[in-house]
């Protein structure tokens, strides 16, 4: 018996798969772009091959297990470019975009900037930056060797010149960057909401029991790389931006302050350095 597509699209809800998710996974198990949607919906009443349903049906199983999306179409769009992503690295959330426009708008434009990313993980960050400044000299580390693969595949993909290196944190990195920015793991070790995390890689969401501890790292050891003036910006949970603040007060940053994501929540937090004359 044939299914239809408005049939298998029922029927991914019907598992629990949202319908965004469900259309974006039939396209792919059809081979199509992922960006035809209004094809579906003009074409509801037409029969699936046999091969796309079961490739449509595995996939959601999948889904409804909990595996992101992103994962199972191979894909994510991020501030307006394409990235690959597997399991190796985290997904890019959209709030991260919420660090990347601040990022801009502290970016010199009468010289050339220098960026560091730390723990790019896909290179989403980097990525997004160089794409919006071809300018800038953008360096980004990360301490999975996976990982990196993932973000240089992305990077060569799209053309985009960031210098990647495998690193933990700032150890060995250069100085006199204007701009230090990150989306370091910052879940507690013990925090419930990890489960439904599972699939992703735990090193880029835990750290430590409050989820500050390698922010805590990053802000101790940030200064000496930054140049008189600039920014460290770190990203961190939404329960998190009066604990960021004051780690960076109390290190010495000035003018420490969060910056809120579409939702009107605190998602990232930065300070100024100066250097002591």
């Amino acid at each position: 018996m044939s299914t239809s597509i408005l049939q298998a699209l029922k029927a991914a809800t019907a598992l629990g798969v949202d319908r965004l998710d469900a259309q974006l996974l039939l396209l792919h198990a059809m081979g199509r772009p992922v960006h035809e949607r209004a094809w579906l919906l003009a074409h509801d009443s037409d029969d699936l091959a046999d091969t796309a349903w079961e490739a449509f049906e595995a996939l959601c199983a999948r889904r409804a297990a909990g595996e992101p999306a992103a994962y199972l179409l191979g894909e994510k769009e991020f501030h307006g470019i394409a990235l690959q992503v597997d399991a190796r690295v985290l997904v890019p959330r959209p709030d991260t975009e919420t660090l990347v426009e601040w990022a801009l708008s502290l970016m010199p434009q009468a010289i050339r900037p220098r960026v560091l990313d730390l723990g790019t993980g896909s290179g989403a960050i980097a990525l997004a930056l160089q794409d919006a400044r071809p300018d800038a000299a953008i360096d980004a580390v990360d301490a999975s060797a996976t990982a990196l693969e993932v973000a240089r595949a992305n990077a060569e993909r799209l053309a985009l010149p960031v210098r990647f290196a495998q690193a933990d944190w700032l150890a060995g990195a250069d100085n006199g960057y204007h701009l230090i920015v990150s989306n370091p793991p910052y879940i507690a070790a013990g925090d419930a909401h990890l489960a439904d995390l599972r699939h992703e890689p735990l090193s880029a969401l835990a750290s430590g029991p409050d989820g500050l501890d390698d922010i805590r790292r990053i802000v101790q050891d940030a200064p000496s790389h930054l140049a008189d003036g600039g920014w460290l910006l770190l990203e961190h949970g939404f329960d998190q931006a009066p604990a960021v603040r004051a780690l960076l007060a109390e290190r010495g940053f000035a003018d420490a302050q969060s910056r809120n994501d579409l939702a009107g929540i605190a998602r990232c937090s930065g300070g100024i350095w100066r250097a002591v004359k």
